[in-house]
């Protein structure tokens, strides 16, 4: 209660109080901040996913500016020959607004990617989206076989479904990557598991039905438990490393990523940036209250 309580006076926070804490989870406001944070994470062996904070939009000249920044990324990206991949979310390209426009202005990206031999990754959002995110990327894949990837949320009581049907769909093809997360949207308990165990189980599920079917695998969690289960699926079916990879967020538990790293096991670290961190902080402070207690440490750190 005193989470939520906390949460709830979040809109009379000052924007330099809120930043205190979000430094830690965001590279930056700026493309450079990102790129500097994603030379470092390189240089250790780590791998880059990219991501552009500003999803949700529903103004057209947002949405343009969000594309071209995107491509603009991918190419000095490339330049400057950084290992990264990059994640993006179909409300920043007009979800809301145009299904079609959506699919268009990430085609248009992923023509970038491709002439640039990088991946872009189709991120899950809320659960008003599911249905037509998943047809955007089957559409996209259908061309782009080895450049898009998708996420699901293993807390969405549909999702070992879903994953069923796109490889029944796409039986002579390697699916490229799908990732797999717990998921932090605010979801009804009809259409999302609520319990801890119970999404540490489903999740783990679903990475033992892609082992399975030799899917390439993204492992994207902060569990330990999940990890360790993830350790002992690995074994039991042999998965080749170049099958699979960690990914974690920038800034969260970085002792148990270097674990992951010393085994020798691929790491891929998504790093936010941009302008629209502040949106995005505080909406990340609400769906999880519990990372209101990382703001209270980051105050008495800073004092």
């Amino acid at each position: 209660m005193f989470n939520r309580f906390i949460v709830g006076i979040l809109q009379y926070m000052p924007e330099g109080l809120v930043w205190i804490f979000s430094k830690r989870y965001i590279a930056g406001k700026k493309r450079e901040d990102a790129f500097r944070v994603t030379g470092d994470l390189n240089s250790q062996g780590i791998k880059v996913s990219l991501d552009l904070l500003g999803e949700f939009q529903t103004r057209s000249e947002k949405i343009d500016y969000y594309k071209a920044e995107y491509i603009k990324t991918i190419l000095d990206a490339a330049y400057k020959k950084l290992d990264i991949s990059v994640s993006v979310k179909p409300t920043m390209f007009g979800l809301l607004l145009d299904r079609e426009l959506c699919y268009k202005n990430i085609r248009e990206i992923i023509l970038e990617a491709v002439s640039c031999n990088y991946f872009v990754q189709i991120d899950m959002e809320d659960s008003q989206c599911t249905d037509a995110e998943i047809e955007i990327f089957n559409r996209l894949y259908n061309e782009f076989p080895r450049h898009v990837g998708f996420v699901f949320q293993a807390y969405m009581r549909r999702t070992l479904n879903d994953i069923k049907a796109l490889a029944v769909r796409h039986p002579q093809k390697d699916l490229g990557s799908i990732r797999i997360c717990k998921g932090i949207y605010v979801e009804p308990k009809e259409i999302a598991y609520k319990d801890k165990q119970e999404i540490r189980d489903r999740f783990l599920e679903a990475v033992e039905y892609m082992f399975q079917r030799n899917i390439n695998t993204a492992i994207a969690t902060h569990d330990k438990k999940v990890v360790e289960g993830t350790y002992r699926l690995i074994e039991k079916y042999r998965v080749p490393s170049d099958k699979f990879e960690f990914q974690m967020l920038y800034g969260v538990t970085p002792k148990l990523r270097n674990s992951i790293v010393k085994k020798g096991y691929a790491m891929r670290v998504y790093v936010p940036y941009g302008e629209d961190w502040y949106n995005y902080c505080t909406r990340r402070l609400k769906e999880n209250p519990y990372m209101m207690w990382d703001l209270l440490k980051a105050l008495v750190v800073r004092n």
